[in-house]
């Protein structure tokens, strides 16, 4: 599937009438500002500008329901332009100046540890729609995509138990969510017997092209008569010249499958599909799946963009579950006051796209199904292996020894974010009671 520049020009002006509309010259003066903090521009543009579009159409179909609390929603967009100090300037800008009461933004956890130090000091609200880490848990973040047990775990489990991979490339972008997470996975490799020389780790930075001795390299390691995957944590634009490299060495998915955890139907939209076929990604969404609410969904973002081509994607159902959450807590608690929505989170069930319900837990981390879906070469996902139920989102890693005696509980007696269970002692940010 092709994604045409031309219907990038015809979304753009889609948003531009949408910010036209909500200026503030024809809102009502009382309303609720949704602060939306998504690259525009940049190397995560490729993947962050679907976001905003999500929310934007989220915003339009809510205050056609009539708002909230009887109030119409003002987005306020700005773009922070993959530039990670200019993420927390811009989210200072819509707290203070905007006086926005909720913030629906950031795609990498540098952009989100940025942004962390800003809500907690103004008391604000983000919604953090992308898999991420662990690690970290916020009285005033909710993390509605995937933490590292349900995403990166089970896809290792997956190569391992029904690939009978025996050798592992952990290839990620320089920054912390790769570091972390192939941390976690390095720890949970070795404590299922896989030595280290079975494992290669290979950073590059962000917006990188020039793949070629890296893919040989990676070719050289799986060419040692074991079964050998790469677990890919690249993010953004560098993918498409990854893949592209792939195809281009005669990498094929039966030889040494590549599994992705920042790779869904929005990046292969600009990739041609065909040589990828059998690569994996793990999510906890996709377009391919079959049911009612998805493909209303599916329909309704058709209708939007004014496009039949434009994909849907995990990020965007982890979007629309943390905005409908947000929504519901707004009307239980009667008020956009932080620590009264953040308290009516707690608990708050509302439903996924896959078919079932999305649960906030006590440490602001979902509780979704993950799935692990094939490449097809329409560039949309065929799925092969999903859990069973609902696999709830750990914050602390149970494989890294600063990790494994924390938990993550905000509500009485324990409100904090990295309690230790030995200790009885919370280690940072506390809520008050």
């Amino acid at each position: 599937m092709t994604f045409k520049r031309s219907m990038k020009k015809m979304a753009a002006g889609i948003v531009a009438s949408s910010a036209i509309f909500y200026s503030g010259a024809v809102m009502a003066a009382d309303t609720i500002k949704v602060g939306v903090l998504h690259s525009l521009s940049g190397t995560m543009a490729i993947s962050e500008s679907t976001l905003k579009d999500t929310v934007l159409m989220l915003i339009k179909e809510q205050n056609a329901k009539g708002g909230v609390m009887g109030k119409k929603l003002e987005p306020v967009v700005v773009d922070p332009a993959s530039n990670w100090p200019l993420f927390a300037e811009k989210a200072r800008e819509l707290i203070t100046k905007d006086k926005v009461d909720v913030i629906f933004g950031c795609w990498t956890s540098v952009s989100r540890k940025s942004v962390l130090p800003v809500v907690e000091e103004l008391n604000g609200l983000l919604f953090y729609p992308v898999q991420y880490e662990g690690e970290e848990s916020s009285k005033n973040v909710f993390y509605t995509g995937a933490a590292p047990n349900q995403q990166a775990i089970p896809a290792v489990d997956y190569l391992l138990n029904d690939l009978g991979v025996k050798r592992f490339v952990l290839a990620g972008t320089d920054y912390v969510y790769p570091r972390t997470t192939n941390k976690i996975l390095e720890a949970y490799l070795k404590s299922k017997g896989i030595p280290d020389e079975d494992i290669m780790i290979n950073y590059t930075p962000f917006g990188y092209s020039d793949w070629q001795s890296i893919v040989s390299n990676i070719k050289d390691f799986g060419s040692q008569g074991k079964k050998t995957a790469v677990v890919s944590t690249i993010n953004g634009d560098a993918n498409v010249p990854f893949y592209k490299e792939l195809a281009n060495q005669g990498v094929k998915a039966e030889d040494i499958p590549v599994v992705a955890f920042s790779v869904g139907e929005e990046e292969l939209s600009g990739i041609d599909t065909g040589p990828l076929v059998g690569h994996l990604a793990a999510w906890n969404y996709f377009e391919s799946v079959d049911t009612e609410a998805n493909e209303k969904f599916i329909d309704e973002w058709h209708q939007y963009t004014g496009n039949d081509k434009r994909v849907t994607n995990d990020p965007m159902e982890a979007t629309y579950i943390g905005f409908n959450m947000w929504v519901k807590a707004v009307e239980k608690a009667k008020s956009t006051d932080t620590d009264k929505v953040a308290k009516a989170m707690i608990g708050m069930e509302t439903p996924n796209l896959t078919g079932g319900m999305a649960v906030m837990n006590k440490n602001h981390h979902l509780s979704k199904p993950v799935l692990i879906g094939e490449i097809q070469d329409d560039g949309q996902f065929s799925v092969v292996w999903q859990t069973d139920g609902l696999v709830k989102g750990d914050a602390w890693s149970d494989f890294l020894p600063g990790s494994k005696d924390l938990i993550s509980d905000w509500t009485a007696p324990i409100n904090c974010g990295n309690y230790n269970v030995k200790t009885k002692t919370c280690g940072g940010q506390a809520a008050a009671e």
